[in-house]
C-alpha cells in the first residue's frame, strides 16, 4: 500500500477546455491514465491537490469523476483555483455516494488516515496577495488548513499536508498559512497550481523546517509520484 500525489488533473470530458493547446500538454489525458495505471495498485491512495475539472457543476462534472473512479486506487482530493463545481462537503459526498464513486473521498475541514500518516490540507491561496478580499480569503484559508491539521491530530500517524497553492516562492511567502504550519510542526507539504516555465521558480527544498514539494501534473509528466510505501 503507497501513497502517492498529483495535481491539476483539468479534465474536460463534457467542457470544450481542451488543455493540449498548452506546451506540454498534447494527450495528457491518454498518459495519466496511462502512467497511473502502471504504477498505482488498488490498495493505494492517491491525493489530487486541486483542479481536477473543469466542470461549471457536479452533474457536469460527472465524466471526469467517472474517469478517476475507473482508475486504480482510493482518490482524496481538495480543492483548485479551477474547480467551479465544489459546494459543500455534504452536497459533495451525497453526489458522489448517488453516482457510486466511492473510490474518491472529498478533503474540506477534515483528514484522512491511511496506515501510518494522515492527510491534510486546503485550497490555500497566492501568496502575494495584497487586497483586502484577498486578505480575508486568506484568512479563511488558513483557520480551514488549521482545522484540517487538528482533526488529523485527532486521527494520529504523521501528519502530510497538501495545498493547491503554493505558500511561498523564492523571494515571498504567506505569512498566514506558513504561521499555520510551523505551528504545528509540518514536515511535509505538497502543492500544485504551477506549470510550464513557472515551474522553474517553485521551492522544492527545506523551509522553516518544512520539506516543500511541487506535484502538479505537467512537472511530473502526467505520471503520480510516490510520496509514502505503507
Amino acid at each position: 500500500m503507497s501513497i502517492y500525489a498529483i495535481g491539476d488533473t483539468h479534465l474536460s470530458f463534457s467542457t470544450d477546455k481542451p488543455m493540449d493547446i498548452f506546451g506540454g500538454w498534447t494527450d495528457y489525458v491518454y498518459r495519466l491514465e496511462k502512467n497511473w495505471r502502471t504504477v498505482v495498485k488498488d490498495e493505494d491512495t492517491v491525493v489530487i491537490p486541486g483542479d481536477i475539472s473543469w466542470a461549471m457543476s457536479l452533474d457536469g462534472a460527472e465524466e471526469d469523476f467517472r474517469f478517476l473512479h475507473n482508475l486504480p486506487g482510493k482518490k482524496i482530493i481538495l480543492k483548485g483555483n479551477h474547480d467551479y463545481w465544489w459546494t459543500t462537503k455534504r452536497k459533495m459526498d451525497t453526489f458522489l455516494s448517488e453516482k457510486g464513486f466511492d473510490s474518491i473521498t472529498i478533503l474540506h475541514n477534515n483528514a484522512v488516515r491511511i496506515g501510518d500518516f494522515t492527510v491534510c490540507g486546503s485550497r490555500g491561496w497566492f501568496y502575494d496577495a495584497q487586497t483586502g478580499l484577498d486578505k480575508k480569503v486568506i484568512a479563511r484559508e488558513a483557520a480551514r488548513i488549521d482545522r484540517s491539521i487538528e482533526e488529523g491530530r485527532k486521527l494520529g500517524g504523521e501528519l502530510l499536508v497538501f495545498l493547491h497553492y503554493p505558500p511561498l516562492s523564492s523571494e515571498q511567502k504567506c505569512d498566514e498559512i506558513m504561521d499555520v504550519l510551523v505551528k504545528h510542526g509540518i514536515k511535509r507539504c505538497f502543492y500544485g497550481h504551477l506549470h510550464g516555465g513557472s515551474c522553474l521558480y517553485a521551492v522544492q527544498d527545506e523551509v522553516d523546517g518544512i520539506d516543500f514539494s511541487l506535484v502538479s501534473a505537467d512537472f511530473l509528466q502526467f505520471c503520480p509520484r510516490i510520496i509514502e510505501k505503507i
